[in-house]
């Protein structure tokens, strides 16, 4: 069957589509991304406002078309930080169903973590043990670890590449000043999760998994050996380190001539940067890998389990 995966996130709003069947690994079609950047749209009291709202409507709704164009049997409607998290969040949520025509399943922070794990999983397989995932998105950070396709330890955090730019970055470059304000909140901001995973065993992979690190991966990484292209890369923290102090000094527009860095990408990637540099930090990473597959991906294989199966006889 042909499945569809709405992800209406802070940065986009991401359809993908693919063919599954029990037991096999999704096939992707299709994919379509609308940038919104939600954070721009926030009123004074965390509403979005009407305008973000109406952006909101018209790229749901131009999924809709293309999922139906596409024979989709069955959409998946998500939201995450960004919508959940607005003061006016019910009527927001209200307007995305009447323009998608059917209902909106809001994902919590943990939640969200934890399908982008069971996704990561599933790339890296059961040999890889014990992973450490990051995930940076426009409104939060989500963490999740463990040796399992669930993890025994999930968090989100409101560190959000595209939230850590409008309260700490508001200048075009970015101020020196403001940006070591935000390191130095973004290190607070970690601090109970360093706790949480004190205890936990060494990672045997620390996994990266969001456009944001992936694109930082691009610009700061290596690709893995035996690996070509921006599936399999290797961020190491000196790199990334090394690389924010020159990505700050360009301006937004001119950044996207970088390898790896998108337009949809260029006003949050210096904020995505110092908030992954702060959490290898904190966590004692030397070097992280990418992973293709991300919370769609997750949302996908959750519900290929879901699906009867019964075997040839």
């Amino acid at each position: 069957m042909r499945l569809g995966v709405l992800d209406i996130g802070s940065n986009t709003v991401h359809l993908l589509v693919a063919d599954v069947r029990p037991g096999g690994r999704p096939l992707a079609t299709t994919s379509q991304r609308t940038v919104l950047r939600l954070m721009r749209y926030l009123g004074s009291d965390g509403e979005i406002v009407e305008e973000g709202v109406a952006a909101l409507e018209r790229a749901v709704a131009e999924a809709r078309a293309t999922a139906t164009k596409e024979g989709v049997d069955e959409l998946l409607a998500t939201a995450t930080s960004a919508v959940r998290e607005a003061a006016n969040g019910g009527e927001v949520i209200a307007r995305i169903e009447a323009a998608l025509g059917q209902p909106l399943q809001v994902l919590g922070g943990e939640t969200e973590a934890r399908y982008t794990f069971l996704a990561v999983r599933r790339w890296f397989g059961w040999s890889a043990g014990q992973i450490l995932l990051f995930d940076i998105g426009g409104g939060s950070l989500e963490i999740a670890a463990g040796a399992d396709e669930l993890p025994d330890a999930a968090m989100s955090v409101p560190l959000g590449a595209g939230r850590m730019t409008v309260e700490f970055l508001p200048s075009d470059p970015p101020d020196l000043d403001d940006i070591q304000r935000l390191r130095e909140h973004a290190a607070a901001t970690l601090a109970p999760v360093v706790d949480m995973l004190r205890d936990h065993p060494r990672p045997d992979h620390v996994v990266g998994s969001s456009k944001a690190i992936r694109s930082l991966a691009k610009l700061a990484g290596v690709p893995m050996p035996g690996w070509s292209g921006i599936e399999r890369m290797v961020l190491p923290r000196k790199e990334l380190k090394a690389w924010i102090p020159r990505l700050a000094r360009i301006p937004a527009e001119a950044r996207q001539e970088l390898p790896g860095i998108t337009a949809d990408r260029t006003f949050q990637i210096v904020a995505g940067a110092v908030v992954l540099h702060q959490a290898m930090k904190a966590l004692d990473i030397d070097e992280l890998e990418t992973s293709p597959w991300a919370l769609r991906e997750g949302v996908l294989l959750r519900y290929i389990e879901s699906l009867s199966w019964h075997p040839a006889s």
